[in-house]
């Protein structure tokens, strides 16, 4: 193989190291533009805790490197997932699993890449949030 050709490999392999690891740190303000708060919280206290609590874990997470509220990237727009699953149980559960396990093939061919370090709990949480944003509450 040629010199040229390792470089390109090398080129590419960091440039997909840095998607897949880069998020960068918005401040609150800039935060709350790109995911927005629920349109609406489920009406139980606890419930609206979840919520808040899945909103901060996705704005501290890597979430943003291949997701956006309102907008297609890498990932489908978290929008679009919480129009896409009623807000139940079952579906938070479904939807922690692949925030955990990662997987391919239900928004297209390119992979999630799986959160091994997040918690079922945390998980959960972070389903809530995404299935409250287009105002449906749990049920």
């Amino acid at each position: 193989m040629k010199k040229t050709n390792y470089l390109w490999i090398a080129w590419v392999v960091v440039l997909i190291g840095t998607i897949i690891s880069c998020g960068g740190k918005k401040s609150d303000a800039e935060a709350k533009e790109d995911y927005g708060a629920p349109k609406e919280e489920a009406a139980t206290p606890t419930a609206s805790n979840a919520i808040a609590e899945g909103e901060s874990l996705v704005k501290a997470n890597d979430c943003k490197t291949c997701h956006h509220t309102n907008d297609k990237l890498i990932g489908p727009a978290h929008l679009d997932v919480a129009k896409k699953y009623d807000f139940t149980e079952a579906n938070v559960k479904l939807l922690a699993h692949k925030i955990i396990s990662g997987g391919t093939g239900v928004w297209g061919q390119i992979p999630m890449t799986p959160h091994a370090n997040v918690s079922e709990t945390d998980a959960e949480k972070m389903a809530r949030y995404v299935l409250s944003l287009d105002g449906e509450k749990e049920h």
